[in-house]
């Protein structure tokens, strides 16, 4: 056991060494995430708000007037411009000046007079689904209140109270962990996790093949070393970068982006010192099969940052995406770290909940590290 400790600590010196000699590597690895958290962070959001909104009031009524109002005062669209009829409308749409149009026809003022159904377009430009699809939802909620406003008025006008109804629903909504709604909140936690898959993989991926190309791999082949001593004294400073990257960047989260973090931090520990272990397991497994430091590279880039934005949950649900790719998802390790990550940062959980992800975390990590020991020993004949 001794000889093995002193066998380990003599790989995590060297690479040690290694690192200190490199000083502009060393420093990309640790400022890297940071940039990469603060640009994603600021970068990437799926809120949609104060969309750019054009009036086509054909009836010029004070009705119509205060019908339009009601788009300004909801904080969702932004009032731009009028237009006289749809061929203008179509011309913003094409030169990409508005998103959402309002036509309000002649006849307005007198439909909402009189009590009856008064009848107004609301166009969405579909080039951009996400602001179409939130625009025609706020459009609709704002109709149906605006219209509840009016049916109430008319109904005062007329002496009838429409308060104490039969069968009158009001449903009351409410957002829980997240009550603004803020995309931000939801994707920090993800980014995390996908920023830290990036860095470890990236930088175990040429480990083996850097050794390979300075001809040192030889010497340790004919040294005592063993494949599985040789694999954790080259894993062990990049997981203590790694957890300083780690630290550094939920730091920045929680003050930078007011990310909460209700749930158990000590899940947290062990979740990412698992996570991150997997991912420098994965990194020498690129590392043991690529015949180049570019080809390292190249594949480290493909199996970190692509699977690891996309099948992890951190851009879009798993349960909407196709089967296949769904089982595809558990073949990378930021899927399981995702949904840990979520549930601790924003929904308060802990071991109880999220012991399920946490063990398949745990089996994956074990079955990389069989896997990169197997490729390392076949390497050391």
């Amino acid at each position: 056991m001794r000889a093995t400790l002193a066998r380990v600590g003599a790989i995590t010196r060297k690479e040690f060494r290694h690192l200190l000699r490199d000083p502009r590597s060393l420093a990309v690895v640790l400022l890297l995430p940071v940039i990469e958290l603060v640009l994603f962070g600021y970068a990437v959001s799926f809120d949609v708000g104060q969309l750019p909104t054009v009036v086509v009031d054909q009836d010029r009524s004070a009705a119509s007037r205060a019908y339009v109002r009601s788009y300004s005062a909801s904080g969702f669209f932004d009032v731009q411009t009028d237009a006289t009829d749809l061929t203008q409308v179509d011309t913003l749409f094409r030169e990409n000046r508005v998103r959402v149009a309002v036509v309000v026809p002649a006849g307005f003022g007198r439909a909402v007079a009189a009590g009856e159904k008064a009848q107004v377009a609301v166009l969405v430009d579909g080039a951009d689904v996400q602001a179409a699809r939130i625009g025609q939802a706020y459009a609709i909620a704002l109709n149906a209140r605006y219209g509840g406003q009016l049916t109430a008025a008319w109904a005062d006008r007329q002496g009838a109270a429409l308060t104490g109804g039969v069968g009158l629903l009001e449903p009351r909504s409410r957002t829980w962990y997240n009550p603004e709604r803020r995309s931000s909140l939801f994707l920090i936690p993800g980014l995390v996790v996908v920023i830290i898959m990036i860095v470890t993989v990236q930088q175990t991926a040429t480990s083996l093949v850097r050794e390979r190309d300075l001809h040192t791999f030889e010497q340790m082949q004919v040294s005592p070393l063993r494949p599985a001593e040789l694999l954790v004294g080259k894993m062990l400073p990049w997981t203590l970068l790694a957890f300083l990257d780690l630290s550094v960047i939920v730091a920045l989260g929680i003050g930078m982006f007011g990310v909460p973090l209700r749930g158990s931090v000590p899940l947290l520990v062990v979740a990412s010192a698992v996570f991150i272990l997997a991912c420098l397991a994965l990194g020498l497994i690129v590392s043991a099969v690529s015949p180049s430091m570019e080809t390292a590279n190249v594949l480290a880039l493909m199996i970190a940052f692509l699977p690891s934005f996309l099948l992890s949950g951190l851009a879009f649900p798993l349960a909407s995406i196709p089967v296949w790719l769904r089982w595809l998802s558990y073949a990378f390790p930021a899927r399981y770290l995702v949904s840990i990550s979520h549930g601790v940062f924003l929904r308060g959980a802990g071991f109880a909940e999220l012991w399920v992800p946490l063990i398949q975390l745990a089996a994956y990590a074990g079955l990389v590290g069989l896997v990169a020991t197997v490729l390392a020993r076949r390497r050391t004949p």
